[in-house]
C-alpha cells in the first residue's frame, strides 16, 4: 500500500478561501503550513495566512523563474534546474525538513498551473531527501 504524501500541495487562493467559508470548504490538513512563493501572492492579505510561515529563499531564483515562465514545455528542465538550485543551498530546506519530520506539512504556492509549478519538484525533492515517500510523485496532492 503506497504511503500518502506527508508533504501536502495546496494553492494559496484555495487555502484561502476555506478559511474564509469554513462550512462550504474542506478543512485544510492538519500540520505546519509554509508560503514557497517568492513573491508575496497577489490580493492575499498577510493576516489570511498569519498561521503560515513565509519560506521565499526556497523558491526558484527570479532568474529561473523568468525563464520557465509556467512554460509546461520547459517544466522538465525547469524542475532539473529548480534542484540544482534547492541542492547547492540546502540550509534553506532545513525548516521543511524539520516540520516533516514532525508531521505532516503543507506547501501553499499561488502558481495556477497544479502539476506544472516547483511546488511539486520541491515537494518531490524533500520526499526523497526524508525518505516520507515510497516512490516519486508526479502531480497535484
Amino acid at each position: 500500500m503506497a504511503e500518502k504524501h506527508r508533504i501536502h500541495l495546496e494553492r494559496v487562493y484555495d487555502e484561502v478561501r476555506a478559511l474564509k467559508h469554513p462550512d462550504q470548504e474542506e478543512k485544510p490538513p492538519p500540520g505546519e503550513r509554509f508560503l514557497v512563493d517568492r513573491m508575496w501572492p497577489r490580493g492575499v492579505s498577510k493576516s489570511a495566512m498569519e498561521d503560515a510561515t513565509w519560506l521565499k529563499d526556497v523558491a526558484p531564483s527570479s532568474d529561473l523563474r523568468t525563464w520557465f515562465g509556467h512554460d509546461p514545455e520547459r517544466f522538465d528542465e525547469f524542475a532539473e534546474r529548480y534542484r540544482t538550485e534547492l541542492e547547492d543551498a540546502p540550509e534553506v530546506l532545513e525548516p521543511l525538513l524539520g516540520a516533516a519530520r514532525r508531521g505532516q506539512v503543507t506547501l501553499l504556492y499561488a502558481a495556477k498551473d497544479t502539476e506544472h509549478n516547483h511546488a511539486i519538484v520541491l515537494r518531490d525533492h524533500l520526499e526523497s531527501l526524508s525518505g516520507s515517500q515510497g516512490s516519486q510523485g508526479s502531480g497535484g496532492n
